[in-house]
């Protein structure tokens, strides 16, 4: 089956095309780079997975209870909306909010991929350019996943949102350099993150756990890439130069903000557009959602160096300025071992299987 077959509104059968502004870079500099940027290259070649031995494809998923999670996280939860919905709407609703959740997550990996691809190309440092092509081999890894998920799990697919395809537009057709670092790896990847962290850590099946703890070990890679490489570029940069940076942060941060608020899923359950915003705003849960969502975007712009009074005062006016304390190590660093002890529970898990099998096996020899 194609995909445009369960996708939920029609969509362009032909490529979206974007025009690629800038320059190939090629260096003829082999030497060592910086050290930092090495090791994560050497980190990136030694976690290379492969999604279809690594994750537990025959667990089974219910599409109408995909992340198992709490009524309440249903922003139509306790509204005037919530008593005219069904059991059987209800079931629906949670299997297009899971869609559109996944679906943008497909959408922005491909993105992503495509970004990785361009910094090869256009970033100037060799070291650099080792790295990108990790994260390009990493990010063609998490579209297969996600897409395989949403077509044999779920079996159901949502177009791109406008906002997420705006910020790949303005990240992808910009001929700086550092451009695509601040769009995709700080931005973009960054609200991923973090949006993987939280279902990750509220689902209670184990395949979307699967899923988003292994996507997660390698895309705090790609953070911590960013990080490196656009901090000491913007040590260089005039204030002129560096206002340009923070306008293109700001306006992809509203994007962002905008993005999340899901409202192609509640048109399609006849939400009057108009209701759905304040809709969203008076949800408990998605608020808490769409605070923890800046939470790897905010210190991460500090860290880089874009942290002016404009910077601040935008993230103030988003409520979004105390995630700027967060320990951006120690989440990464978290993530890592999540996936890791998760990868040891399920491994001693099938180990114990397997040993109770063979002593089966034994055991009826023996009597027999």
């Amino acid at each position: 089956m194609s995909t445009h077959d369960l996708y939920t509104a029609p969509v362009d059968t032909s490529t979206w095309n974007v025009p690629i502004a800038g320059n190939a870079r090629f260096t003829w500099e082999y030497d060592d780079g910086r050290d930092r940027l090495l090791a994560l290259y050497q980190k990136g070649k030694d976690k290379q997975w492969d999604s279809v031995k690594r994750i537990d494809w025959d667990l089974e998923v219910d599409p109408h209870d995909v992340l198992g999670v709490p009524d309440q996280s249903l922003a139509i939860y306790g509204t005037k909306y919530w008593d005219k919905f069904s059991k059987k709407d209800l079931g629906e609703l949670r299997r297009h909010s899971a869609s559109w959740q996944f679906s943008q997550f497909v959408h922005g990996e491909q993105g992503a991929m495509v970004t990785a691809a361009r910094i090869v190309e256009s970033v100037p440092d060799l070291d650099a350019k080792f790295y990108s092509a990790t994260q390009t081999m990493d990010e063609a890894r998490h579209v297969e996943l996600f897409s395989k998920f949403l077509q044999e799990k779920i079996g159901l697919v949502y177009p791109i949102n406008t906002k997420l395809q705006d910020l790949l537009d303005e990240t992808l057709s910009d001929s700086r350099w550092d451009m695509p670092y601040l769009g995709m790896q700080v931005l973009i990847e960054g609200l991923a993150l973090a949006a993987f962290g939280v279902m990750r850590d509220v689902t209670t099946k184990p395949l979307p756990k699967q899923l988003l703890a292994y996507v997660m070990q390698d895309e705090a890679r790609h953070v911590a890439f960013g990080r490196l490489a656009l901090r000491d570029y913007y040590k260089q940069l005039s204030p002129a130069e560096l206002r340009e940076r923070e306008d293109f942060v700001i306006e992809g941060c509203h994007l962002m903000r905008d993005r999340i608020r899901g409202r192609e899923i509640w048109e399609n359950f006849g939400v009057p557009a108009a209701e759905v915003d304040a809709m969203v705003d008076a949800s408990p849960y998605m608020r808490m959602f769409q605070s923890l969502l800046f939470s790897r975007i905010v210190p991460c712009v500090k860290d880089i160096g874009l942290w002016s009074d404009r910077i601040r005062a935008a993230y103030d006016e988003m409520g979004v300025l105390d995630m700027s304390k967060a320990d951006l190590d120690a989440l990464m660093s978290q993530d890592e071992e999540i996936a890791e002890r998760l990868d040891g529970e399920r491994f001693a898990a099938e180990e114990a299987d397997r040993k109770a099998e063979v002593d089966a096996v034994i055991a009826e020899a023996s009597s027999g």
